[in-house]
């Protein structure tokens, strides 16, 4: 949705500038015109001092105030929506030009202090302040880059290098932390608002499987960030786009993000679309343990193991293999054993097995 204020409203806003510029000009008229004429002789000289003042005032403060409207107007026009960013900068330097106006009238404050010293100030840091709002707004973005806060302000227009985005799947997964924290998902996670509300929604709402591993996501995040990830909170809403996962897909594309997703029927979709993506589940299960427990194995024996009546070989891929019960088959060579369990050391993965006929005749037993 478009963030450009409608025509009626430009007229509004600059009919409102107007009035409020010309009502200044015609208190600093009226307050002139009083001064002046007290030196006249008679008691009617302030009235007609007043009274041409505000006339004066009411033309001049006009033909002022639609001149200013006009060109802000103009200025504007180029515009076709406001970064957040532009509104923040276009405040501190209209509120900064405010005060510099009204500093510059301490001169007449000093020396003239006239009846028309209020309204000449307002008047002077009333343009000032439009002037500082107007700069603000053309230069917000050059200014927050020198300010090194466009990254938190500005909105996305390409994903930095390196950044990937986030689906709800993947947020309530354990792999996210634990590959995040590792480094191994860049050093920045883009997370886009419509997932972020589905988490919120998720962890207050009734089911508590949902709002468990929902919560279990939004700590997650806090944590990588404290681990030094940046996560950053991407808008849009993309109307026309019903599911959630078609807006987190055509997000990231648009940004030209790899996608992270721990949902198969996403990572699919992704790849029909040729969108870069990194599948969650299937990474973990490339990353687990080759050989699973009851898997068969024909391995050399080549010496005893430190325990008693054991007896280590080697996998091909380096792998040892530690066979209770085999001492008496040192020497032997393809010998049929079944994997009990795997533990990950410094010198690789330690498999623990057993004799394949010991296996079959505790079965049978």
């Amino acid at each position: 949705m478009s963030l450009a204020p409608s025509p009626a409203q430009s007229k509004r806003g600059a009919a409102v500038f107007v009035e409020v510029l010309r009502l200044t000009v015609v208190l600093v008229g009226a307050t002139t015109g009083l001064g002046l004429g007290a030196g006249i002789d008679g008691g009617g000289g302030r009235v007609l001092g007043a009274v041409v003042g505000v006339l004066v005032g009411y033309v001049a403060g006009g033909v002022a105030g639609r001149f200013v409207a006009r060109e802000v107007r103009r200025a504007d026009s180029s515009l076709l929506e406001v970064p957040a960013i532009e509104v923040l900068s276009g405040a501190l330097l209209g509120g900064l030009g405010f005060i510099l106006g009204a500093l510059a009238c301490l001169p007449i404050f000093i020396f003239a202090r006239g009846t028309f010293d209020y309204p000449a100030a307002a008047a002077v840091a009333w343009t000032a302040g439009a002037l500082g709002l107007r700069l603000g707004r053309t230069n917000g973005r050059r200014l927050a880059e020198a300010a090194r806060i466009t990254r938190q302000l500005a909105p996305f227009q390409q994903a930095p290098e390196g950044a990937v985005m986030v689906d709800s799947s993947a947020v309530m997964d354990r792999c996210l932390l634990v590959l995040g924290r590792a480094g191994l998902l860049g050093r920045e996670l883009l997370l886009p608002q419509v997932v972020a509300d589905e988490l919120r929604s998720l962890a207050d709402g009734p089911d508590p499987v949902a709002s468990r591993r929902a919560q279990r996501g939004l700590e997650a995040l806090q944590a990588l960030g404290e681990a030094g990830v940046v996560v950053s909170l991407v808008p849009g809403e993309l109307a026309g786009l019903a599911l959630r996962e078609e807006k987190v897909l055509q997000l990231a594309s648009e940004l030209g993000a790899r996608l992270v997703t721990c949902s198969a029927e996403v990572a699919r979709a992704a790849g029909r679309t040729g969108l870069p993506v990194v599948e969650l589940r299937a990474l973990a299960g490339d990353l687990s343990p080759d050989h699973v427990p009851g898997e068969h194995l024909r391995i050399d024996l080549v010496r005893a193991g430190r325990q008693e009546n054991q007896a280590v070989g080697y996998l091909p891929e380096g792998e040892m293999v530690v066979v209770n019960g085999a001492e008496h088959l040192v020497g032997s060579s393809a010998v049929d054993v079944v994997v009990l369990s795997s533990r990950p050391t410094g010198q690789g993965t330690l498999l623990f097995a057993q004799l394949a006929e010991a296996g079959g005749q505790l079965a049978a037993g």
